[in-house]
């Protein structure tokens, strides 16, 4: 069954919105000139409510910010994406803060993107992987533009937050080195 017209037009005009009115977090500086393409199974766009929701399958991309998840909701506020709230089992992301730089990667059951605050909230087996460091806790705020991250719960003390530091791999003293064809091994002979 071919869609017809009208169906065609709305799937265009939610697209172009979308890629129009999501938020233009900076991981690398281009990462905010760059269009949003959102592919998934469904997408639906409800007037009323001012909100486009996405499922099955829903991959996000941004510049270097890439958002993998089952269903993502886009809330509208006075035309401007005013939150962002994306679900999986668990849902991922992935940014590039710079170029070369290593990647900040990230998962939990539910996420919310606050695009005017570059604040992602993290919710329910919350995980930040950051260079040497693992965060997890049951909630976790991770400020996109500056890559601060901030785990745990104001309300409780209950509720840990676990960091793993990693120490970076050392180099190998010169003496700890193989010996290869280029430094052979000293010989007594003359």
């Amino acid at each position: 069954m071919k869609p017809n017209h009208k169906q065609r037009f709305f799937f265009r005009a939610i697209l172009l919105l979308a890629c129009h009115y999501l938020p233009t977090a900076a991981a690398l500086e281009s990462d905010a000139d760059q269009p949003i393409a959102i592919d998934s199974n469904t997408a639906t766009y409800d007037e009323a409510s001012k909100t486009s929701t996405y499922t099955g399958n829903v991959i996000s991309v941004q510049g270097s910010i890439r958002v993998n998840s089952d269903k993502l909701v886009a809330y509208q506020k006075n035309g401007e994406i005013d939150k962002l709230v994306f679900t999986g089992n668990p849902a991922k992301f992935k940014q590039t803060p710079s170029a070369g730089g290593e990647d900040i990667l990230g998962n939990a059951m539910i996420g919310e993107y606050y695009p005017k605050k570059n604040l992602l909230v993290l919710q329910n087996q919350a995980v930040v992987v950051n260079g040497n460091a693992t965060y997890a806790s049951n909630l976790i705020e991770y400020d996109i533009k500056s890559s601060l991250v901030k785990a745990g719960e104001k309300s409780s003390d209950t509720k840990r937050v676990h960091v793993i530091l990693k120490p970076k791999p050392k180099d190998k003293p010169e003496s700890d080195k193989p010996e290869t064809e280029t430094n052979p091994p000293p010989t007594d002979k003359p």
